[in-house]
């Protein structure tokens, strides 16, 4: 394209450079080297448009080549964004087992700790009744020995003050 635009440029020249008409706007022109010109022109110009088509052609498929890789990425995030999406909501159902576990958990080791409290007072109240009924059986037989030493050291008694009237 560019020798089409300086061999216009060329003619713009021829025409600066004619002679001009006196008392006119008008030139004397060499009407040979003017064809000559536009005949060059002419021969350029299909080779020019050519290109120029070629270029536009290149440029359009460029363009489709671009807007396809454009859908392809768009594409390409959309499915990642449902992916995302569909982790997230992975994630919150696993979120939401792991704290039913975790309530399940602590609701077991409550049970538990309160099953564990109420054996043990079972187990101490058991003992404490068992201690009270020892307790009161010593404390039975402890009077029993008692009263087994008091009359013992009654008859003793007796027998010393027999022992000492009978002398």
């Amino acid at each position: 394209m560019d020798s089409v635009l300086q061999l216009l440029d060329e003619l713009e020249d021829v025409m600066d450079s004619s002679k001009a008409v006196p008392f006119s706007s008008k030139v004397t022109v060499n009407k040979e080297e003017i064809y000559d010109i536009i005949s060059e022109i002419r021969m350029k110009l299909p080779n020019e448009l050519k290109q120029s088509k070629w270029v536009i052609e290149e440029r359009n498929k460029i363009l489709i080549d671009a807007q396809r890789e454009a859908d392809e990425i768009v594409k390409n995030a959309e499915d990642r964004m449902v992916r995302l999406v569909d982790e997230n909501e992975v994630t919150k159902k696993a979120y939401e087992q792991a704290a039913a576990i975790i309530d399940s958990a602590k609701k077991t080791s409550k049970d538990m700790r309160l099953g564990a409290m109420e054996y043990a007072e079972s187990v101490l109240a058991d003992a404490e009744g068992k201690l009270k009924e020892l307790k009161s059986v010593v404390y039975s037989e402890s009077i029993k020995t008692d009263d087994y030493f008091a009359q013992t050291l009654d008859v003793l008694a007796e027998n010393i003050q027999e022992l000492r009237m009978g002398k």
